[in-house]
């Protein structure tokens, strides 16, 4: 199963905006993609839904906090390249 980690670049961390962004872009990739988000160091099993806000507001990730990325499915390595880019984006910013 390929895996990514990303650092979290939004100055307010996973939450609002940038989780809006990222679990509408995890939610519109192919249905047969099932992709997971977990802080650095927990355990796979115990990975969150990607496509999911309220997982993504669960997971509390803060700015600089490293996530791991894990997909299975066709197109896997490409979701999880562009996932990241959003992850390592900081939309507050904008």
């Amino acid at each position: 199963m390929p895996e990514r980690t990303a650092t979290i670049a939004s100055r307010v961390g996973l939450h609002a905006r940038p989780a809006a962004i990222f679990a509408e872009a995890a939610g519109e990739l192919d249905l047969d993609l099932e992709v997971t988000i977990a802080r650095q160091g927990e355990p796979a099993d115990e990975a969150l839904d990607a496509a999911s806000i309220l997982s993504l507001m669960s997971l509390g990730a803060s700015h600089g906090d490293i996530v791991v990325l894990r997909a299975e499915g066709t197109g896997a390595d490409e979701a999880l390249d562009n996932l990241v880019q959003i992850l390592e984006t900081d939309h507050d910013a904008e």
